[in-house]
């Protein structure tokens, strides 16, 4: 048999209910025989998602011995894969009929694409959050919402990354209704668990930035990929639904710190130094103003020990640029809400 067109890589961590439901959604997918192949990467699970899988005869295993972070695990997937296009998804992530062929069929239209991101719904439903109440999501227009069990609206969780004008990067049409009409194609980045990249592309920028572990890895592949001239469109027909940060939650201090670090790296190796300023301005701002001090020196400390080589990784980046910085730069968006 030849080789597969398309590699779908999928990346677990102590996950394997979660896997299975992802990997179900991704065999009932509707490509030409052979032309998919599915390959989950097992980031050293100790829930038995190895022996638990590796019998499944259309399914490539790829297990690790430590938990490496996304970024590390998806590269170890993108390694692996044989596909001329490599797509990823969550493995909390379900998806939808056809999602796999919409993200790939813009590439067979000869244009420089780079990546392909899809819409990511969230999982249930949702309300508007009382006054008061705990839990609730928290939108970039401050509006909040919770799960209802009954009625509520769908919501959406991304169609693709922007990032803001103080290095924030976030996940476009974050909490807007699934309704909405399409976002536009053109978007800043990929969101990493709903996209398809080109192995041209990667060959070119080369792989997720493992250092940074977990977040803003699509943000600063998305950089890379722009800097070299390679465009990033939004599939809206290529659907998720997403369990939205089943591993490690958004209110914990894991994601909160790696969050806060990997804002402030990305911004100065790619962004312009005004964001850079601002980027590195909200960080002081929140760490004198904010709760748990001490929580949040600990990661401008990380951040400064990293300061040598996100320089030296700006440079890397400028010597192999074939697009000025101000070009992806203006795709920045504002750090209110809105499309």
């Amino acid at each position: 048999m030849s080789d597969p067109r398309v590699s779908v890589v999928v990346v677990t961590w102590n996950g394997l209910a979660l896997t299975r439901r992802c990997v179900e959604s991704l065999r009932a997918q509707s490509l030409e025989p052979g032309e998919m192949e599915i390959i989950v990467v097992d980031n050293g699970s100790s829930d038995g998602t190895v022996e638990a899988l590796s019998s499944e005869p259309d399914l490539r295993v790829v297990p690790r011995a430590v938990n490496g972070g996304f970024a590390a695990g998806a590269n170890a997937g993108i390694r692996a894969a044989s596909g001329e296009l490599v797509v990823l998804i969550n493995n909390d992530a379900v998806a939808e009929p056809g999602t796999v062929a919409h993200l790939v069929a813009p590439f067979a239209a000869g244009r420089r694409v780079g990546a392909t991101t899809g819409t990511v719904l969230l999982s249930g439903r949702f309300a508007p959050a009382p006054a008061g109440s705990t839990g609730a999501l928290v939108s970039s227009d401050g509006s909040r919402w919770l799960r209802t069990a009954q009625g509520g609206t769908r919501l959406l969780n991304s169609t693709g990354n922007e990032v803001t004008r103080s290095g924030n990067g976030r996940d476009r049409d974050w909490l807007a209704p699934a309704d909405a009409p399409p976002a536009p194609a053109e978007v800043f980045g990929f969101n990493g668990g709903c996209v398809a990249l080109s192995r041209a592309a990667l060959d070119d920028v080369g792989l997720l930035e493992e250092s940074l572990f977990m977040y803003y890895e699509d943000t600063e592949l998305s950089w890379r990929l722009r800097r070299r001239g390679w465009s990033i469109e939004h599939v809206p027909s290529a659907v998720t639904v997403h369990d939205h940060a089943a591993s490690s939650g958004t209110a914990s201090a894991f994601f909160q710190d790696h969050n806060e670090r990997n804002r402030v790296l990305v911004a100065l190796v790619h962004a312009p130094w005004p964001v850079v300023l601002r980027a590195t301005t909200r960080t002081l701002v929140r760490t004198v103003l904010g709760p748990e001090r001490g929580r949040r020196l600990r990661v401008i400390g990380s951040i400064l020990r990293r300061v040598p080589w996100a320089l030296r990784r700006r440079r890397e980046v400028d010597r192999s640029a074939s697009v000025p910085r101000d070009v992806p730069a203006a795709l920045l968006v504002p750090d209110g809400g809105g499309r």
